[in-house]
Formats: structure tokens, sequence, C-alpha cells
């Protein structure tokens, strides 16, 4: 960035983009998107949703948005930063608009961009590219985009369709922040059995809403790339090169290997293990089969998904002020040393907030915020495999959907609803805080001056009203231990 620039954008107002949005901005500024030029307004998206093109007809598969602060939303300039305050792009903005789809106090905005400087951080940044210029000649190539590592299967496949159009392959590693370290490891461990000459590179883009949508992005970014065909096998429209559908395989049992599915014989047939069955198998900590993958994929397999008794797993308690959450959060905690399986972490309310969100207030806003502090450690602790125990009251859907998501990006997650009816909890409370809360003492006290959404999506509901606290980590280590999280003890 010029000193020139710098002093330009002096007070100008800086935001993070979500991680989706920062990739989708990468693209942007790479050409990627081509023809796009920035973020879409508000006509553009709902022309996309609806039809798969913009405005003026241009065929474009998924709606490239931006969400700010409503604070934010009138500024004429943004400047958007990495989250280490890096400005990474200007942004002109030509339009703010409300979507009912964005968290509230926030709005959509559109416009160009301006690039400030590229991100330098990165593993395998060896791998990652620019796109040609647009208008530059270049080669016919085979682009394969894929978020998944290639079995046997499908390195036939790829091999074949290159054979027949006699064309180089070109092949890329779609990142979305989600074991993508272990999806590039696994291409690069097959490069040997791509087609000679193949490369790989790697590109930040943040999946969409459905499988077609999703490939149809990813077809106009290996256009912009340079690739005249792209193997899939999905019925795109409206892309920019020619579709290679691949011949079905299958793994021929008579001879041992994967072969065109025509040329082996139905008794012979030996069907490839579907997404479902390899994960019980990962789950399981069982071996995949040499036959399905190459054993270098296999051992990244294993490293994105360990067995679920070595994964590292959130358990989040949610429920009112004196359900007994913290009660049995601390319990299970102790159980849990006791059994000595797991290496445990207790984030529990009250000591979070002493510890690690001193000086928030209880505003919506600073609970959120809270959360997301408690979901960020836990999803830590999770990431380097051990078990996180969260007690917090979480009273809002929308941000315990983003803890999870948080968790759910590297371990599992577990959310425990502790039921205990409103009157019990009062019953309870020896503080006095509902008292309080009902004399207007305490404003936005949740159960009385502020909703609790009530969670649809627990994994686990449990109801202290008249239990010992042992019942109720029975229960919970019971759960655990049938979704394979803890390994059965013995009688």
């Amino acid at each position: 960035m010029s000193d020139g620039l710098f002093e330009e954008l002096h007070g100008v107002v800086s935001v993070t983009p979500s991680a989706a949005e920062l990739a989708d901005l990468e693209q942007l500024l790479a050409g990627a998107f081509r023809p796009l030029r920035g973020f879409l307004g508000a006509l553009d998206v709902a022309a996309v949703e609806a039809g798969g093109r913009l405005r003026d007809g241009t065929p474009w598969p998924s709606a490239v948005v931006l969400t700010v602060p409503e604070g934010v939303a009138g500024e004429k300039r943004i400047v958007l930063q990495d989250p280490e305050t890096v400005p990474l792009a200007v942004l002109e903005v030509s339009e703010a608009w409300s979507d009912p789809s964005v968290p509230d106090g926030h709005f959509r905005v559109a416009g160009t961009l301006t690039a400030l400087r590229e991100s330098a951080y990165g593993a395998f940044r060896r791998l990652r590219r620019r796109p040609p210029a647009a208008g530059e000649d270049a080669a016919a190539v085979l682009a394969v985009a894929t978020r998944e590592p290639l079995h046997r299967a499908r390195l036939g496949q790829i091999r074949q369709a290159a054979e027949k159009l006699g064309l180089p392959v070109l092949v890329l590693a779609l990142l979305s922040g989600v074991h993508e370290q272990e999806l590039v490891r696994a291409l690069l461990a097959v490069r040997r059995e791509l087609p000679e000459g193949a490369e790989i590179v790697t590109v930040n883009l943040a999946p969409r809403a459905d499988a077609v949508r999703d490939q149809a992005l990813a077809a106009h970014v290996a256009a912009a790339y340079g690739a005249t065909h792209l193997l899939t096998d999905l019925p795109l429209e409206d892309v920019p090169l020619t579709l290679v559908a691949p011949e079905p395989w299958a793994y021929d049992t008579d001879l041992e290997v994967w072969r065109p599915r025509a040329r082996v014989a139905e008794e012979h047939v030996r069907a490839e293990l579907t997404a479902e069955e390899l994960g019980a198998l990962l789950d399981r900590g069982e071996e995949v089969p040499e036959w399905f993958t190459p054993r270098a994929v296999a051992a990244e397999l294993r490293k994105a998904r360990p067995p679920r008794h070595e994964r590292g797993v959130t358990v989040f308690f949610t429920g009112l002020s004196g359900s007994g959450k913290s009660t049995v959060a601390r319990a299970l905690g102790d159980a849990l040393i006791e059994r000595g399986d797991r290496t445990v972490s207790l984030l529990d309310g009250d000591v979070v907030r002493q510890m690690l969100s001193s000086g928030l207030t209880f505003s919506k806003a600073d609970r959120d915020l809270n959360i997301r502090r408690i979901g960020y450690v836990a999803a830590e602790i999770t990431r380097h495999g051990g078990l996180a125990i969260c007690a917090p009251i979480a009273p809002y859907a929308a941000t315990r959907a983003e803890v999870r998501r948080m968790v759910e990006a590297v371990g599992d997650f577990v959310l425990v609803h502790v039921a205990t009816p409103l009157e019990e909890c009062e019953r309870r409370d020896r503080k006095g805080l509902y008292a309080k809360a009902r004399a207007g003492l305490i404003p936005e006290f949740t159960g009385i001056s502020d909703p609790y959404e009530t969670p649809g999506d627990a994994e686990l509901v449990i109801d202290t009203t008249g239990r010992h606290v042992s019942e109720c980590v029975d229960e919970v280590l019971k759960h655990l231990v049938a979704g394979g999280w803890l390994r059965p003890q013995p009688a």
C-alpha cells in the first residue's frame, strides 16, 4: 500500500469480515470471480437466488455478499481487514440494504473493491497461484474441483477422462477452514497416481448452501484459472466450460482392481464405501480398507476424523439460572477425572465471567460476546483432543448455533438442555435474583424480563427436578458412551 493511499484512508472505518466473506474477498481480488468486481447488491442477490443469474442476465450461481454492523452501513468507504487487523482492500460502498437473513443490527453492503495487499499467511501457500489475467491465452485443461480426498475410484476416473480427452489436469483443492491441511496432504499423497504433469492448486472458497451451487461456483473459478473442461457428477447449468461426466467405476473382486463398471461382471462388483460407511469406520477407529483408498490418504482421514474416544468434544450445558446446569457440569467433570480416560476442562458460567469476560455487562450484545468467548476456548480445547464442559445460560439460539459451528469445525459438539421449569428454578434461588428481577431491580434477566429460547437441537434434555445430581451425571455419561466419546467401563 502506497504512502499516499495510506494517508487517504486515514480515519476510514475498518471491518473484519467473517471467514466465509474473507474467502470470497480473496477470490474477488484475485479475479477468480470474474466478472464480479465486488460484493453484490440486493437486486443482484435476488436475481441470483431466483434464477442463477445476475440482474443483467449474466449467469452466476451463488450470492457473494458482505455483512457489516448497522453503524458502518452508512459509510462511503470501508477498509476490509483480516482478523489481525491487516488491511486487505477498500470497498467503495454503492448500496447498503437490509436483509432479514442477517442478525439484528447488521446490514448488507455492496460495491467495488480496490486491493491493498495479499494475505501473507497460511499453510501450503506454495500451492496457491493467481488466475491468469482475463483474455490471456491458455491451453485446454481438465479441472477437478474437490473438497474431499481423491479415492481410488475417482483417481481412475480422472486418469480415464484425461486420457480420453488428451488434456492435462488441474486439481482445485477447495479450502473452507475445516480440516483443510489434511485435505491438501491427502491430495499431495496421491499426486503420483494422477496423470503426468497434473497440477494441484489450493483455493479458499467458502462452501455454498447446496452441492449444485457449490460445484457451479467452483466451475466459474476453474474457468478463471484457465480450465476448459470440468469433471463432475452434477448436472450443472450455465457454467463457462464443458462438463465431463465420469464413467461409473467399480472394484473388481476377481482381479482386485478398480475398473470401469461396464467391464466388471455383476458377481464381482464391490460397491464404493458411502460417506456414512467411511465415517462409521473412522468413528470406531477401524482401518480404512486399502482397496478403497491409498494408505497415505487413509492416514490423513484418521487425522481429520480420529476415533470418537480420542476426538475432541465439547459438552455444552444450557438452561435457566438455577436449573442445575453448573452443578451437573461440575459433577460430570469430577466423574470424568475419576475415570481418567479423557483430559477435561470446565468452563463454568460464573468462573468464565470472572476470568475471561470481566468487564462485560449483561446486555444482549455482551452476553453474546461472553458465549462466543466460551465457544472459542472450547473449540481450541476440542481442536487438541480435549473434552470441554461449558455451563453458561446461553439463552439465544443463534449464539448457541454459532458456538456449535465453531466447535464442529474441529471436533464434536453435544448440546445438553437442562430443562428444569422456571418455577423450580425460582424456588431454588438462594441469591434472590429472580425476586429482584420480578421487582424490576435486575433488567434483562433471562426467563423474566428477557427470553430464553428453548433449544430445538439439543442432543440430550434433562430436568433436574426431584433428581439427585448423580442420576443426571449418569445420564450424560451414558449418552457419551453410547455416542463413542467414552469407552464403556467394565462392570
